[in-house]
């Protein structure tokens, strides 16, 4: 299959064609879907070779179980949902192996988006780093929903849809982990400063969300990431 079939085939297509035994379909799939999945991976774990280690295992799955997919919700859909539960298990058991606390100042300050420069305001770096830290408090099924919700502006519906849960569980874990968040964060939303939702946000809820973070194309390269999984 040339360049052009494979860019113009839709990510069913180009799944189908992979079951069918097609030696290109899938990268194509990985190329289209790797950046944001693992924008989704790096601040669900807080931990860039656990994100990468999340998204390889993720993208490892898909590839064996392509057969199993039958449509009933959107390609992209499908895999987020793969990476998310691929993250969980990671966060789940990191949890349950970790005996003392860990210093994260050097993972939350790598966790910073690639394009952040070193004259990037101080108060954007700072907001930075405690939206990241509180995150961690979270227990990760309410972390992987603020994740989805709040930081990667997915409506309600389709984190549902990614989480395979209902949408009122995504609604209750977001808000469960926003008013555990709140009292870590109020002090960044000080009375008078514009704290109106953006464009990013149309999910949250004015005053218990958190805080928008720079945008979702963390676009690092996922160990083997170019091509098969």
């Amino acid at each position: 299959m040339d360049d052009a079939t494979i860019g113009g085939a839709s990510d069913g297509e180009l799944l189908a064609r992979h079951v069918d035994g097609d030696p290109d379909a899938f990268s194509e799939i990985v190329r289209r879907h790797r950046d944001r999945l693992w924008a989704v991976a790096l601040r669900t774990l807080g931990d860039r070779e656990e994100a990468a280690d999340a998204v390889q295992d993720a993208l490892v799955s898909a590839y064996r179980a392509a057969h199993t997919f039958r449509g009933q919700s959107a390609v992209t859909t499908w895999l987020h949902r793969i990476t998310v539960n691929a993250c969980l298990d990671r966060a789940r058991k990191a949890a349950s192996r970790r005996t003392s606390p860990v210093d994260d100042t050097e993972r939350l300050e790598q966790l910073l988006e690639p394009h952040e420069s070193a004259a990037a305001p101080a108060e954007r770096g700072d907001l930075h780093r405690e939206l990241l830290q509180a995150l961690r408090t979270l227990p990760p099924e309410q972390r992987a929903a603020l994740v989805l919700v709040d930081m990667q502006g997915y409506p309600v519906a389709e984190a549902a849809k990614v989480l395979d849960v209902p949408t009122g569980t995504v609604k209750s874990r977001c808000a469960r982990g926003r008013a555990r968040l709140l009292p870590l964060l109020s002090h960044l939303h000080p009375s008078g400063r514009d704290s109106s939702p953006s464009g990013r946000g149309r999910n949250r809820t004015q005053g218990t969300s958190v805080p928008p973070t720079a945008g979702p194309n963390d676009t690092d390269a996922v160990k083997g990431g170019g091509g098969r999984a």
